[in-house]
């Protein structure tokens, strides 16, 4: 999971930079984390050389698969026993591995792929990727008949988790979600070791509120007036208010900027802008800039806060449950990390089953071949470690049933683990150990997530029809860009002015119109729901 920095992890996932996204998330635990639904692993040895009769009687297919990020070297050699491995249990298929670079090349081009009638059969997607779009226009396939038939494991996993309601789009199964469960709700972590040398290490979770943390950044900043704090700003910072205030961000379902309220019964929808949350974030954040805790070159820096953290840049950055206990790679050994969760006692939403998806194309010639895989991948722990790790002692080795990088090989370098779009194949029965996520470490993931403030998006699976809005919604995100950016950043020595004239500018661009229109669709989707 790239977890944390990182609109919507490409087709497939990615957290949250202290101005952007926080990421996908990625790994896990072998057998412990095991859901009590779950199929009875198979657990056998490595692949046999020759295909099983039954594979070698039905005909050989090739399934082409899309991935995001960049084709690691190992890939085809990996893929490739992984076709030797279904070919013995008695599924004839080879495999193509494509990649696309995440962001707006993985969407565009599978957006491009569909409208050109390519028969490709499975790709990765996310809320934050292409899936919106794609399963609006009907480019993946409905799989209310053929998932129960040909993958029925998977399906009865489903049927336990309640999650292919996310996937549904007016009553058609059209993605297959992963099976992890998470929440994102905000931490702030930092470099415990500049706070004990100067003897303000905090109590861990003491930190609760966004006056806790201005309170602690400056006495980071005390303590090493040389060092930039890197204090979240932006979008980071505005997550911290939409928490402190129980506010639901619609803009992975299509609508920039606008929230409901979870305390709501009925659901209206805000432009956040039109709420007091946004003045409060407004002067804060100016308050920041104006005294270095939040940096000058915030809105030029384009280098994620995640890395910048672990190359020792800043001593303070946004995080999540995840990325705040989840071993921490610094570049210099000497460097250690604490964290803690703010708002506490806030209701956030957990991590929609969208986040991380695989879907079948609608032109796909093979969608029973690619469910009776995926199947397998329920059920083989074999087949899972082929996926996920590759060839053992070439791709990974394990060590004490932890996974691990071969010797002189790292996350930088790697041939084949952590390839992007693994999320969506994620399977808590299965996942092993890491460097990164340690034993038991997911079933924790699991059990914070089922903790009572953390409760599932009362619009999960939902998505904005916009396209009687869109000319509005071109001028909101433009103002926004213009505008809105600076405020967030804490640019401008007068937050309330600023706001005032950010929302006028929206009136004028139709706001209103804009709302009246969510509204209607909110309305709808609730009240189908009942």
């Amino acid at each position: 999971m790239k977890h944390v920095r990182t609109r919507n992890a490409m087709l497939s996932l990615m957290l949250l930079s202290s101005f952007g996204l926080a990421a996908c998330s990625d790994n896990g635990n072998q057998t412990a984390g095991s859901s009590s639904g779950s199929p009875a692993a198979n657990n056998s040895g490595s692949s046999p050389a020759a295909a099983s009769p039954a594979a070698s009687a039905e005909e050989e297919v090739t399934l082409r698969f899309y991935f995001g990020g960049d084709k690691k070297s190992a890939t085809d050699e990996v893929w490739k026993a992984v076709s030797d491995y279904v070919k013995s249990k008695g599924l004839n298929v080879n495999f193509v591995i494509n990649t696309i670079p995440f962001g707006d090349p993985y969407s565009e081009k599978l957006l491009v792929m569909s409208s050109s009638g390519d028969d490709w059969d499975l790709n990765f997607d996310g809320d934050w990727l292409a899936y919106r779009q794609m399963s609006a226009k009907g480019a993946y396939m409905t799989l209310n008949d053929l998932l129960p038939e040909y993958a029925p494991n998977l399906y009865k996993v489903y049927q336990e988790q309640g999650t292919l309601a996310a996937a549904t789009v007016n009553g058609n199964i059209v993605a297959l979600p992963w099976t992890m469960k998470m929440n994102l709700r905000p931490y702030v972590k930092w470099r415990s070791d500049v706070a004990l040398a100067a003897n303000i290490q905090p109590e861990e979770n003491s930190i609760q509120t966004v006056e806790d943390l201005y309170a602690f950044a400056h006495q980071l900043q005390d303590a090493a007036p040389d060092q930039k704090i890197g204090f979240p700003a932006g979008s980071a910072l505005m997550e911290f208010f939409r928490t402190r205030d129980e506010l639901l961000d619609l803009s992975s379902m299509g609508a920039n900027q606008f929230v409901i309220d979870l305390n709501d019964p009925t659901y209206q929808v805000k432009p956040i802008e039109q709420l007091q949350t946004y003045r409060d974030l407004a002067v804060y954040a100016s308050k920041l800039y104006q005294e270095g805790i939040i940096n000058k070159d915030v809105l030029v820096d384009k280098e994620d806060a995640a890395t910048k953290y672990r190359n020792g840049k800043i001593l303070m950055a946004n995080s999540s449950h995840e990325w705040t206990y989840a071993t921490e790679t610094f570049s210099d050994p000497s460097f250690t990390s604490s964290g803690s969760l703010l708002y506490p006692d806030k209701r956030h939403v957990n991590r929609t089953a969208l986040a991380n998806v695989v879907a079948i194309n609608a032109n796909s010639r093979h969608p029973d071949r690619v469910l009776r895989f995926l199947d397998m991948l329920e059920t083989d722990q074999t087949l899972y470690d082929l996926v996920q790790y590759g060839i053992e002692g070439k791709t990974y080795v394990l060590e004490d049933g932890m996974a691990k990088y071969p010797d002189g090989m790292d996350s930088t370098t790697s041939n084949y683990m952590e390839w992007g779009g693994q999320w969506a194949f994620w399977k808590p029965q299965f996942m092993r150990p890491t460097e990164t996520y340690g034993e038991g470490f997911w079933v924790k993931e699991a059990e914070f997530a089922s903790e009572p403030n953390n409760i599932n998006s009362p619009l999960d699976g939902f998505t904005f029809n916009t396209e009687a809005i869109k000319n509005e919604l071109v001028q909101r995100d433009q103002i926004y860009s213009e505008l809105g950016v600076q405020i967030e950043a804490g640019i401008g020595k007068n937050p309330e002015a600023s706001v005032d004239e950010y929302v006028s500018k929206q009136q004028k661009a139709g706001v209103d119109k804009v709302v009246a229109e969510l509204q209607k669709q909110v309305d709808a989707f609730i009240a189908a729901k009942q």
